[in-house]
């Protein structure tokens, strides 16, 4: 039986019936045990979700906006690749980047404005966001370190996008599914997403029944002996 036929319909049901912790449970059992990013990057608001599809951006530090005699032509640009990868975003894709030092923001309202425009599902950095009053405002799930607006326009360039990357040792490919809550953010593998989520939806009715067990007056140690669960 088929409890999804498409993207939208999976997310859906994850922000209905789900959370972050009951997915990392899964993979746990799947033999992924590296799936959850670090624990400081947390939503800007603790009642936003994140699920899409991965858009990996890798950031690089510069020390200055643009360099002209560089032998390399993207330190010639402002920005460097951003506003390609940016404007690169599809419906449901989370913008997620890694590589820069924690001295900049990587993330902001302008960027979200047009994320939301794209019909993009939010963004994940590693590192710090700013503009945090316009994000909240405009509530475009955004998850980082935390707030910080000294801008990366001299100190930091996207140099690559839609590529691998890895942030605190988790691998995050294009087309991974990211999924986050206050309780942070894990990747589940496109390989591994039928099975993740599957397992996912069946251990999170069942802790259902456990919590009415133990409501009705059963042990924990009963409830997991009966239930396998807790």
């Amino acid at each position: 039986m088929n409890l999804w036929t498409s993207d939208e319909e999976l997310f859906d049901l994850a922000r209905r019936e789900l959370f972050t912790a009951v997915v990392g449970d899964v993979m746990d059992k799947m033999g992924l045990l590296h799936q959850f990013l670090p624990p400081h990057l947390k939503p800007l608001h603790p009642d936003m979700v994140v699920i899409g599809r991965a858009m990996p951006v890798l950031e690089a530090d510069v020390f200055a906006e643009t360099s002209a005699d560089s032998a390399n032509p993207v330190m010639g640009q402002a920005f460097g690749l951003m506003f390609r990868a940016l404007d690169d975003l599809r419906p449901h894709e989370v913008y997620v980047c890694t590589g820069a030092s924690p001295r900049y923001a990587l993330w902001g309202g302008l960027m979200s404005t047009r994320a939301i425009h794209l019909k993009a599902a939010g963004a994940v950095v590693d590192g710090y966001s700013r503009d945090t009053d316009q994000i909240l405002a405009l509530d475009f799930p955004t998850f980082s370190a935390g707030g910080y607006a000294q801008d990366q326009g001299s100190r930091g360039k996207v140099i690559d996008f839609r590529v691998p990357i890895e942030i605190g040792g988790t691998l995050v490919r294009p087309g991974d599914i990211l999924y986050g809550d206050r309780d942070g953010v894990c990747v589940i593998p496109r390989e591994a997403e039928e099975e993740a989520f599957r397992g996912a939806l069946e251990k999170a009715r069942g802790e259902q029944r456990v919590k009415q067990a133990i409501e009705s007056g059963m042990s924990a140690t009963d409830a997991f002996a009966h239930f396998g669960i807790m």
